[in-house]
């Protein structure tokens, strides 16, 4: 099943469930108990939000070999996490902000993990009980700046650097899927879920024993080789086979620092 959170006009956010080309209003949370209702809604008349909130959002770094490869790093020996602010989470369709204290800012093509109840000390067997569903995600990074701090926050936090989207696919196995980005139809990144270093699994029950992930929360499972700049007027296309596609335009910030 799909699981959207939409807006209609000026109306309060709510959670929907998608069939074909019309939503249905779920009653309730999908993180808890709800009722779906028909969906009548047709698709062209909301828009769509990023399809959670979480309250943190978890990157895997360098979690495709060939990824660490391209920027000369070694693979790690457990998995390599970091913090992205929820602030920098954006939906399918708005715009990547570049800001003006980068000047390479890159897409980085993801599968994304979303939690569907509070977990700590998972284990392998069950593990994947816990997953909600699965979006697609960009870890957008400003790679000068993580390469200058020595440590990613700051090149990984800014407003927009998060999109996801566009809804969430609970029918979805992650052992095997083609992850493809493009951008202006330039093909940039295609990788297979099968080569991630650490698997979604494993990934969990390393997570979960450091913090108690939430409903809602988002593990990001790190992204393939084939990172490139991105610009003022790009078109970013990232497809993950059995989810769909996440398209983001890129502009410039307008502001100035301070």
């Amino acid at each position: 099943m799909r699981f959207v959170r939409y807006q209609l006009g000026k109306e309060e956010p709510r959670y929907g469930w998608l069939f074909e080309d019309k939503i249905g209003v779920i009653e309730g949370s999908p993180f808890d108990e709800f009722r779906r209702l028909e969906a009548d809604i047709l698709l062209e008349r909301a828009r769509l939000l990023a399809p959670v909130v979480p309250s943190k959002v978890i990157g895997v770094g360098r979690n495709y070999a060939d990824h660490a490869r391209e920027h000369g790093a070694e693979v790690p020996e457990i998995p390599l996490i970091f913090l992205k602010p929820p602030s920098s989470v954006i939906a399918a369709g708005e715009a990547i902000v570049l800001p003006p204290q980068s000047e390479q800012v890159e897409h980085e093509a993801e599968l994304a993990v979303v939690i569907g109840r509070k977990a700590r000390w998972l284990n392998p067997q069950t593990a994947l009980d816990y997953v909600f569903g699965y979006t697609i995600g960009n870890d957008v990074t400003a790679r000068d700046l993580q390469r200058r701090d020595g440590q990613w926050t700051r090149g990984k936090g800014f407003d927009t650097f998060c999109p996801l989207g566009p809804w969430i696919e609970t029918d979805f196995d992650p052992a095997d899927a083609l992850i493809t980005c493009r951008v202006d139809s330039e093909l940039r990144q295609m990788a297979s879920t099968r080569e991630m270093v650490f698997t979604v699994t494993q990934l969990l029950v390393f997570i979960s024993s450091i913090m108690t992930l939430l409903p809602g929360d988002v593990i990001l499972t790190g992204t393939p080789a084939g990172v490139g700049s991105l610009l003022p007027g790009n078109q970013v296309e990232i497809s993950i086979e059995g989810i769909g596609v996440l398209q983001n335009p890129v502009r410039q910030d307008a502001g100035r620092i301070g």
